[in-house]
């Protein structure tokens, strides 16, 4: 099983919840996996179904399918190693007053 894992990536269906929020206060979108599967590292979920249009000033709320696809053994190692690289861009940051000297 370990051997198969860190070449093959396994799959898993799912039945979702999608809540969209188009408003002047909130603007996002939030998805809940039925069963609450574990997603680690490397893991990819696809949601599948026709595109959502919500107007603004909408709350929308809709279940589709999805398929969570578990990263390999591999790929959960490479997604930590360049998970840190890329993280550390983050911390590279300027604060300036905004007034030239």
């Amino acid at each position: 099983m370990m051997l198969a894992s860190a070449f093959w990536r396994q799959t898993l269906d799912v039945g979702c919840q999608i809540e969209i929020d188009h408003s002047a206060e909130n603007l996002g979108a939030h998805l809940t996996l039925d069963g609450d599967p574990d997603i680690g590292p490397g893991d990819r979920v696809r949601v599948y179904g026709e595109p959502i249009d919500v107007k603004f000033g909408d709350h929308f709320t809709v279940r589709r399918r999805a398929i969570v696809e578990r990263a390999t053994a591999l790929g959960r190692v490479w997604t930590k190693l360049t998970g840190h690289f890329e993280m550390a861009e983050l911390y590279d940051l300027n604060f300036t007053s905004g007034r030239v000297s």
